[in-house]
């Protein structure tokens, strides 16, 4: 229980630091919950194609791991690699904060919502990076227990659009603040710098 209960602590926190930077996603959501403009089918299709993505990259790499156990040096190593960039990128914009500002508009319409957030999600290549390849090589250290760690990575997924689009009206004048995005990417930086360090560690 205590193991399972890590590994979906786990999951969500490494999750939700892949989540938060600075992006266009992030960006639309936040500016169709200002105007709540098509909140929900946003909110659901952001969520539901990170949990697709997330099963992918945890059943996916996993079931090379048990095919050929020594890949999991090569994913370790290469999977580390690439959370230390990140980490690093992360710890850049702490010192160059930006500020998310959203431009007023009128409402779109839903078919146009629907579509912006389709491309948004899937013709973005970091987004197979972090749910894919990044989430899937950190789940396969878990194990047996890699697929608890993707449901925490699911539910941190879940738990930040809702918030993001349903209390837009309350986090936009917080998130408009460098000062804001400058603590979240110091809280990025460091759990992906201590993962990815990790990781190769233990390669």
């Amino acid at each position: 229980m205590t193991a399972s209960l890590t590994a979906l602590t786990a999951g969500f926190g490494t999750g939700l630091s892949l989540i938060v930077a600075i992006g266009a996603q992030n960006a639309f959501v936040l500016r169709q919950g200002i105007h709540r403009d098509a909140v929900l089918p946003v909110v659901a299709i952001c969520a539901l194609s990170d949990a697709v993505l997330i099963a992918l990259g945890v059943g996916g790499v996993g079931a090379v791991v048990v095919a050929w156990p020594s890949a999991m040096t090569v994913v370790a190593l290469v999977g580390g690699a690439f959370l230390l960039v990140y980490g690093v990128l992360a710890a850049r914009r702490v010192l160059r904060p930006a500020s998310l500002r959203v431009q007023p508009g009128s409402a779109g319409s839903l078919r146009r919502a629907v579509l912006t957030c389709l491309a948004l999600t899937w013709l973005n290549p970091h987004v197979y990076l972090d749910t894919v390849f990044l989430l899937g090589s950190v789940a396969a250290e878990r194990g047996s227990l890699r697929w608890v760690f993707g449901l925490g990575a699911v539910a941190a997924s879940l738990c930040w659009f809702a918030s993001l689009g349903f209390g837009a009206r309350l986090l936009s004048r917080f998130l408009a603040r460098p000062s804001a995005w400058r603590v979240l990417d110091g809280l990025v930086a460091v759990t992906m710098l201590v993962l990815g360090a990790t990781l190769i560690a233990g390669a």
